[in-house]
């Protein structure tokens, strides 16, 4: 038996220096994180979209809510906002005109909820909600999530606003699928809380991919893909190409390296490292958040121009993250 312990010991020991190779190595992993604040609450959340949602979950937490009612109301100031072209009501559409949309979200005992390829509904995180709690399920997809949404009182709406139908329109002439950084990239927002007990929660939502295919669902509304949280560690959200994210699982994996010793900044960096070693990261933007619960945070993407918001000690600030490409 003792010598069963010492083999799991030596290969666990050998498995997180694989693991923490790359961007996270035994020099850096004793650094301290420039990005650290001391102070909980704090909300954290991807774009400047997320600065608006930021207000709405703090000031939440602020008068005694739990992080996961500050995380979806958070989330949904954006996805209710016009103007925001890639979350919710006034997302670009898809290359038929179709407005579709993931979302998901997790509570600090690890209960889940999330909805994909649903239409006419304009806050899925809601809808994610009533999945995590009503169903026996993690996800509802397509008309399955939209019949589910309007038995539990959400009713039907266009989010097609005549400012995307626009822009869809002139997309149309050429019908070149070709996502420009940090453009039509913005597709998502991510949202982390600490609420004041400690506990924390996520949520992530999104129109997904401008002109994407009739059907395609990104990693928003997958649980470990664009979010995931461990109450006894921390949380990490994600944005940019879901496909790049989704082949990693990018943010169970940043979780797990912080519980492996890592901060959320080198954590985020290895994440990155995941996908520019195997993939074709030239010409795709992504980008992580991850939040300790100490009330640490890391931030960092693939290209230069992703920026989020964090809201601590009182002041909601944006930061610009730092990149793999500089």
């Amino acid at each position: 038996m003792s010598n069963r312990r010492s083999f799991i010991k030596k290969t666990s020991i050998g498995a997180v220096g694989t693991i923490l190779t790359s961007k996270v190595n035994a020099t850096n992993l004793n650094k301290k994180n420039k990005n650290s604040m001391s102070g909980i609450p704090i909300v954290i959340s991807t774009w400047k979209h997320g600065f608006s949602a930021n207000e709405k979950a703090y000031t939440l937490i602020n008068n005694g809510s739990d992080a996961i009612d500050a995380v979806e109301e958070g989330v949904k100031i954006t996805e209710a906002d016009p103007n925001c072209t890639s979350v919710g009501y006034g997302g670009w559409p898809d290359r038929d005109g179709n407005v579709t949309l993931d979302a998901c979200i997790m509570d600090h005992t690890g209960n889940c909820g999330s909805v994909s390829f649903l239409q006419n509904i304009k806050h899925p995180i809601s809808v994610a909600r009533k999945v995590m709690y009503k169903t026996p399920h993690v996800m509802l997809s397509g008309e399955g999530a939209f019949k589910f949404a309007i038995k539990n009182g959400f009713h039907k709406e266009d989010l097609l606003t005549e400012k995307a139908k626009k822009r869809w329109k002139e997309w149309l002439k050429d019908s070149k699928y070709e996502p420009i950084i940090n453009i039509e990239n913005h597709d998502t927002i991510g949202l982390l809380a600490i609420d004041k007990k400690g506990n924390i929660s996520g949520a992530c939502t999104t129109s997904g991919l401008a002109w994407k295919m009739h059907g395609r669902v990104g990693d928003s509304p997958i649980i470990g893909a664009g979010m995931f949280v461990d109450n006894e560690i921390g949380g990490c959200c994600a944005t940019g190409v879901g496909e790049a994210v989704m082949k990693t699982l990018g943010s169970f994996l940043i979780v797990e390296l912080m519980r492996q010793g890592a901060s959320p900044q080198e954590a985020c960096e290895e994440g990155v490292s995941r996908i520019v070693k195997n993939q074709n990261y030239k010409e795709m933007q992504i980008g992580y958040l991850a939040l300790n619960k100490k009330g640490e945070h890391g931030a960092y993407a693939v290209q230069p121009g992703f920026d989020y918001a964090l809201y601590q000690n009182g002041i909601n600030k944006m930061i610009d993250a730092e990149s793999f490409v500089k």
